[in-house]
């Protein structure tokens, strides 16, 4: 799995773009390989090794949600973006939930 592993200072946030193992919480620090780093403070400092990128890749790794927008974003692979905003999401076809009025009888 590709995900963004955050290394800053409290309010200073940056991070190493990494290579993990899936079973491995974002937090645990265990990591395979760095292949990057991302600075969100300063859009321009986007620093990726596209190579090991692709490499990974080609073994099976994911990206997540929003690396995969990343990698877009700078030209490593070539897709859609997803949207990833934290609006509610309901599953596909299914109805939205709709109250239930209780009734003394």
């Amino acid at each position: 799995m590709i995900r963004l592993q955050r290394v800053g200072r409290r309010n200073d946030p940056s991070f190493r773009v990494v290579i993990t193992d899936s079973h491995n919480s974002t937090k645990s620090g265990k990591f395979i390989e760095i292949v990057g780093s991302y600075d969100p403070r300063h859009k321009d400092k986007i620093i990726l090794d596209k190579e090991r990128i692709l490499y990974w890749i080609g073994k099976g790794a994911t990206a997540t949600d929003t690396m995969h927008n990343l990698l877009i974003k700078n030209g490593v692979i070539t897709g859609k973006k997803i949207d990833v905003s934290k609006k509610a999401k309901t599953p596909t076809g299914a109805p939205a939930a709709t109250p239930v009025i209780a009734t003394q009888a």
